[in-house]
């Protein structure tokens, strides 16, 4: 159940007006600059490897179809064993496994995508952070605290090089072989081939879950992209057919079979445990790929209503239109990501020139 953060001083030394006026003064620059073109070297499937578990059909399955499907090199190819796919690994299970798989890996490789559903978290941090920025123990012990500043948030569009051997990282599920598949596919469209796309925005009757409100734009154009920005008070989204983004604040998002999501499209709920994909307490993010979109997130363990815990939605839209592929503009867009699994097609980038 998702609680109302609470107040800074519980936590001695930090305080959380500060972020929140820092982020609201950056929020008004990505308004103001939404359109702007920006260039830096973007995530390419030859930085890209795949982590494949050999103890589960499904994801050597879905790992060769995205090898195929995204021409990744075969020597970007690392395999481990994970018998019976637990949920959460402890840190020394993770350890272990990290160990493993960067151990396969080259100086070239920039970014992992591990593909199986589960294991999805490490004790209370989500795999991806774990992975990416390391096993934070100190959220374990205060998870409805403050999270750690994430290095790569809103960094510059393209592949954001903090320092080697650090790599950004997604899982892609592999409930459903033809599901992946069907992901795998949408994640190769580009601009040229998009309809008029709309990124919406919805700011719920949940208040709680409605705590990152003030990160929406405004509602607009972005002429440049042939994209709509709408912004609505409203519970329920339906009957849409060009849906290119879709956030919100709900513990169960409904109608989502009404929806048509377009190639490329990004969708995630701010609530505790969109990211405990296998659980049913709430809504999984997986119901978001199983509806059409290519690239979701979701908190694995109860991390309070922090709006900094969840994508921030002018950066993750700042960055995905201007060619930042759904890997990059995801990682970008959260500010403390401890808590939040990343899932989907790491190389989706509709708006790539």
């Amino acid at each position: 159940m998702l609680t109302t953060a609470p107040p800074a001083r519980r936590f001695p030394g930090f305080s959380v007006r500060l972020p929140f006026l820092f982020f609201r003064r950056a929020a008004l620059a990505v308004s103001l600059s939404l359109s702007l073109p920006l260039w830096a070297a973007p995530l390419t499937a030859s930085a890209l490897a795949l982590v494949v578990n050999d103890d589960d059909p499904n994801s050597v399955a879905v790992a060769q179809a995205y090898r195929l499907a995204h021409q990744v090199p075969e020597q970007n190819i690392a395999h481990v064993s994970i018998p019976n796919s637990p949920r959460r690994l402890t840190a020394k299970q993770f350890s272990a496994l990290k160990e493993r798989i960067d151990a396969q890996l080259g100086p070239e490789v920039e970014a992992v995508l591990m593909v199986w559903t589960a294991p999805y978290a490490v004790e209370c941090n989500a795999i991806t952070s774990a992975f990416t920025l390391g096993f934070d123990a100190a959220q374990c012990d205060t998870p409805c605290g403050p999270g750690k500043p994430s290095p790569y948030f809103d960094r510059p569009a393209g592949l954001p090089r903090i320092e080697p051997g650090r790599r950004l990282s997604m899982l892609l599920p592999t409930q459903s072989v033809p599901l992946a598949k069907a992901l795998i596919a949408r994640g190769t469209a580009r601009n040229f081939q998009l309809p008029q796309a709309t990124a919406y925005f919805l700011v719920t009757s949940d208040k709680a879950r409605s705590s990152r409100a003030a990160t929406f734009p405004p509602s607009g154009q972005v002429p440049q992209k042939n994209l709509a920005v709408r912004t609505l008070f409203a519970d329920v989204l339906e009957d849409k057919t060009d849906v290119m983004l879709y956030q919100t604040g709900l513990a169960r998002v409904a109608r989502l079979d009404t929806l048509r999501f377009l190639p490329g499209a990004l969708a995630d709920h701010l609530t505790s445990a969109g990211g405990d994909l296998l659980g049913d307490a709430q809504m999984s993010s997986l119901r978001w790929l199983e509806a059409g979109a290519t690239a979701s997130y979701g908190s694995v363990s109860e991390p309070c209503n922090y709006w900094q815990k969840f994508p921030h939605g002018k950066v993750l839209l700042r960055h995905y239109v201007n060619g930042d592929t759904a890997l990059e503009a995801y990682w970008k867009s959260v500010a403390w990501p401890a808590q939040g699994v990343f899932i989907g097609n790491p190389l989706a980038a509709p708006y790539r020139r």
